[in-house]
């Protein structure tokens, strides 16, 4: 069960647990035409969400915290995480998109991920 992540100590080997855990995860799910893929990426700053058929190999929405309608707003990285999600929401339904798969990234759904997907639901995506 070797997925090419080696093994370290200490942070390197959260990052390697987190790798491990994202590989699990893209073997199942896929992004299609019909059903493309919500990807997370959260950093300790930042959060990131794109919408991407990975059959085409095209993102077709994609909102940052880096944004310049959010970036330097008020409320902690939490709040900014709901205004991602529901603006990669609203561009995904802009560009067709009813329904995704949720892709965590290997991060735990909790906190920031969570408000994140919550926002986009709200907004009016189906997963």
């Amino acid at each position: 069960m070797a997925y090419g992540v080696k093994i370290a100590k200490g942070d390197a080997y959260k990052r390697a647990a987190a790798k491990r855990r994202h590989i699990r995860i893209r073997k199942r799910i896929s992004g299609t035409p019909e059903r493309p893929r919500l990807v997370v990426t959260r950093s300790n700053r930042g959060i990131t969400a794109q919408v991407i058929d990975d059959i085409a190999g095209h993102t077709l929405a994609s909102a940052s915290s880096l944004d310049a309608s959010i970036r330097g707003g008020e409320g902690d990285k939490s709040a900014q995480a709901q205004k991602v999600g529901s603006l990669v929401a609203e561009r995904a339904k802009a560009a067709g998109v009813e329904a995704v798969v949720f892709d965590r990234g290997g991060k735990q759904y909790a906190g920031r991920i969570a408000a994140l997907a919550d926002a986009a639901r709200e907004a009016g995506l189906k997963f």
